[in-house]
C-alpha cells in the first residue's frame, strides 16, 4: 500500500519518526475477534479501565505534552492543555454515556414491561487529525470504548508518534492490545479502513474534502455508522462596543491560537462601519506583539509553526491570491525562516473582492470584511457552505438573540472566541462542517445504538377476533 512513512518536527525540520504502514486486514480481524468479549464486559468494568487510562496519562503528562509540542510545533503550554483535555474526557464521557444512552424500563401491567437499552456497533475506525493529535481522536475512542466497541485508530501520518503514545497509555491501563490498536498509514490505508466489510463505524475528524470523500464512498452502505467532524469558514461579527481592547483580544484568540490550525478558528472578521476604525488598528497592534517561536522557547510563544512547509507555501499563495483579486493587506504574511513553516499572523481586508473564496484556509490568515450594519453582517456571515462556529462581539441580549436565531452554525458564542467550545456540550456543525452527528458530549449517541424490548417472563396471549368456532 503506502510507502515508508516519516514524521518531522515542524519547528526544526528534523526527522522525528520513520515507520511502515500497517496491515489493515490484520488489524480489523484482531479487533473483530476481540469485540464479543469486550462488549459483554460489564459497563462498570469498561469505565474502570478508562479511568485507569486517565491516571496513566496523568502519570506521563510531561512526556506526553513534550511529544505533542515537538510533533505538531504548538507551544508547550498549549500541548499541556491538550493532555489535560485527554484526561478530562473520561469523566465527561462516563457522564454522557449515562445521560445519553442510559437504560429505561416501563411497566406496562398485563402487557409486561418495555425496556430501552443500547448496544455497541462493533469495530470502529477512528481517523485522527494532526492539529490535536491526542485530544480529538481520544474524543471518539473513549466514548466508543465505554459503549463496548473495539477500535482501530489511524493517526494522521503527520503525527504518528503522538498516536502511538496515546494507544500505549490505553494498553498500560489494562485495555487489551486488540481492543485499541494504532495503525499507521496514509490515504490508502485510510480508504481501506473506511471501506472494509468488517468495520461497523467510521469516526472522522479532518478536512471537508476528506470527509466528503468518506461520505461518498459509504453512500450505498447505510449499515455503517459515520460521524464526520469537518472544518469551518467561521465568522466573528463585531458590533460597536466600548470594550475595544477586549474585542481585539477575542479576535486574536479566535484567529491565531494554534497558529490558526483549529476547525473553529475565525477565518472572517466581519465589522460594522462604525467600529472598523477602532477595532482593526487594535487587532493589528495586538497581532504585531504576538510571539512566534519554537515550542520550548523562553519567553513562551503565543503560536508556533504550521504543520509543514507544504502547508506554509499554500497559505502564502492564498494570501497573495487574495491580494491579486483586490484584497488590501493590513498585516502581511511573513515567513521568517524560508526552510521552516513559521508564518506570522496575517490580516487582509477582502471587502472589495467580488467573490471571496469559500474555503477553509487552515492557518494564521484572517480576512476582514466591512459591513454597514448587523443585518448585513449576518448575511455575510452566512455566506458560506460551512456552519461550524460563529461568534458575536458587542451588542445587547436582544441582538445576540437575533444573531443566534439567524446564524447558520452549530456553535454560536457571544463575546467569546469562536473556538470556545465546552466538552460538556455537543460539538459539531452543519453544511460542510459535519453530518449532523456532533461529538464531545453527544459522542455517546453514535457509539451505541438503541434497542427497544417488550418483555414478559411467561408467554401470555389470546386471539379475541377473527377465529372460526372450534
Amino acid at each position: 500500500m503506502s510507502e515508508q512513512l516519516t514524521s518531522h518536527e515542524p519547528a526544526t525540520g528534523k526527522e522525528f519518526w520513520r515507520g511502515e504502514a500497517g496491515d489493515v486486514d490484520r488489524a480489523v480481524a484482531r479487533a473483530r475477534e476481540a469485540f464479543p468479549d469486550w462488549a459483554t464486559q460489564p459497563v462498570a468494568r469498561r469505565i474502570e479501565l478508562t479511568r485507569r487510562f486517565a491516571n496513566v496519562v496523568r502519570k506521563h503528562a510531561d512526556d506526553f505534552a513534550e511529544l505533542i509540542a515537538r510533533e505538531t510545533g504548538k507551544p508547550l503550554w498549549e500541548a499541556q492543555t491538550e493532555v489535560q483535555a485527554v484526561i478530562a474526557k473520561v469523566d465527561i464521557s462516563v457522564t454522557a454515556y449515562a445521560e445519553r444512552t442510559g437504560q429505561k424500563k416501563l411497566d406496562s401491567a398485563l402487557q409486561g414491561k418495555a425496556s430501552l437499552r443500547h448496544k455497541p456497533h462493533g469495530v470502529m475506525v477512528v481517523l485522527g487529525p494532526y492539529n490535536f493529535p491526542a485530544h480529538l481522536p481520544n474524543g471518539h475512542i473513549v466514548p466508543a470504548l465505554i459503549a463496548g466497541n473495539t477500535i482501530v485508530f489511524k493517526p494522521s501520518e503527520k503525527t504518528p508518534v503522538v498516536g502511538e503514545f496515546l494507544v500505549r497509555c490505553f494498553h498500560e491501563a489494562g485495555i487489551g492490545e486488540d481492543i485499541v490498536q494504532c495503525l499507521h498509514g496514509g490515504p490508502e490505508e485510510g480508504k481501506a479502513l473506511v471501506k472494509h466489510d468488517d468495520v461497523n463505524g467510521v469516526l472522522f475528524t479532518g478536512s471537508a474534502r476528506a470527509g466528503i470523500a468518506i461520505n461518498r464512498s459509504l453512500a450505498t452502505n447505510p449499515a455503517k455508522i459515520v460521524a464526520l467532524e469537518m472544518g469551518g469558514n467561521n465568522p466573528i461579527l463585531a458590533l460597536k462596543t466600548p470594550k475595544v481592547d477586549d474585542a481585539a483580544a477575542t479576535v486574536i484568540q479566535s484567529a491565531f491560537t494554534t497558529a490558526g490550525q483549529r476547525c473553529t478558528a475565525a477565518r472572517r472578521l466581519i465589522v460594522t462601519e462604525d467600529f472598523y476604525d477602532e477595532l482593526i488598528p487594535a487587532v493589528k497592534a495586538l497581532a504585531d506583539r504576538l510571539i512566534l517561536d519554537e515550542p520550548f522557547a523562553d519567553p513562551a510563544p503565543f503560536l508556533g509553526p504550521v504543520i509543514d512547509n507544504a502547508t506554509a507555501e499554500l497559505l502564502g499563495e492564498s494570501f497573495l491570491a487574495l491580494m491579486s483579486r483586490g484584497g488590501k493587506p493590513i498585516k502581511h504574511m511573513k515567513r521568517p525562516k524560508a526552510d521552516l513553516p513559521f508564518l506570522s499572523p496575517s490580516i487582509i481586508d477582502t471587502t472589495e473582492l467580488e467573490e471571496r473564496p469559500d474555503i477553509e484556509l487552515f492557518g494564521p490568515l484572517l480576512q476582514v470584511i466591512r459591513v454597514p450594519d448587523m443585518e448585513a453582517g449576518i448575511r455575510e456571515a452566512n455566506n458560506t457552505r460551512y456552519g461550524l462556529s460563529a461568534s458575536l462581539l458587542g451588542g445587547n441580549p436582544a441582538q445576540f438573540e437575533t444573531f443566534w436565531t439567524k446564524i447558520n452554525a452549530g456553535i454560536v458564542n457571544w463575546n467569546r472566541p469562536t473556538n470556545g467550545a465546552s466538552s460538556a456540550a455537543p460539538f459539531g456543525g452543519i453544511g460542510l462542517s459535519g453530518n449532523h452527528r456532533p461529538a464531545a458530549f453527544y459522542a455517546a449517541d453514535y457509539c451505541a445504538y438503541p434497542v427497544c424490548s417488550t418483555e414478559m417472563e411467561q408467554p401470555r396471549a389470546t386471539i379475541g377476533v377473527g377465529l372460526a368456532d372450534a
